[in-house]
């Protein structure tokens, strides 16, 4: 009789007993009566009593969050931008992450970027978001972003401008610049090369006439 009660109690706990699978590139984190650990679970099976526990998984690969909104410029312009940033979260710091902000943290993420792209692209000219300064800018952003969040465990590995809209009066001065930039050293190579041709027919004249004044210069009445 006793047999048979151990048995159904091991097969009570065993039913009451589930499995739950870590895959590769997250971790979880078990939370036991409300109460979250302080340690993670690592890629692969872990066995939990699904009455008190629950298993909170959490992705710790490169994330792509994509925003589209209006950066500030130093003459206080807003510039249409289509902006992608891209993060990973600190393994060990799961657990406080999800204690102190949750796993919905891509709204922190958008509110430190308002905040960061405001302090930086306000130093910059609107037509310098559209050129070579454009790396600049981003890195200026993650840098900034970075030492928001690295202590909440979110890392900012990359801030990206992909798509710059300028206001349409700045975009046509741009061209309008580029174009006469352009035409003025299309310019500058016609005269140089102008330049050139004319010293070549010089070069040529001159040629010429020295060989004609040697061969005037030779020929005597004895060879005529």
């Amino acid at each position: 009789m006793k047999t048979i009660t151990k048995m159904a109690v091991g097969i009570l706990l065993v039913s009451m007993m589930s499995c739950t699978i870590i895959r590769p590139g997250e971790v979880g984190v078990k939370q036991k009566i409300g109460k979250l650990d302080d340690g993670i679970l690592e890629e692969g099976a872990h066995v939990y009593n699904p009455l008190v526990t629950k298993i909170i998984k959490a992705s710790i690969l490169t994330q792509n969050l994509e925003l589209s909104l209006n950066l500030p410029s130093k003459e206080g312009l807003n510039v249409e931008s289509e902006i992608s940033i891209l993060f990973h979260v600190e393994k060990s710091m799961v657990p406080s992450l999800i204690k102190t902000v949750g796993l919905n943290y891509y709204d922190i993420i958008t509110s430190v970027f308002r905040s960061a792209s405001a302090d930086v692209c306000s130093q910059f000219l609107a037509k310098d978001m559209h050129s070579g300064k454009r790396a600049e800018i981003e890195e200026n952003i993650r840098i900034k972003m970075d030492e928001n969040m690295n202590d909440k465990g979110i890392i900012v590995e990359a801030v990206l401008l992909k798509t710059i809209k300028l206001p349409e009066g700045l975009y046509n001065s741009i061209e309008g610049r580029l174009e006469a930039e352009h035409e003025a050293m299309r310019m500058h190579y016609i005269i140089e090369q102008e330049k050139l041709e004319a010293e070549r027919k010089i070069i040529a004249a001159k040629g010429t006439r020295d060989a004609q004044i040697i061969l005037s210069e030779g020929l005597t009445d004895e060879i005529l």
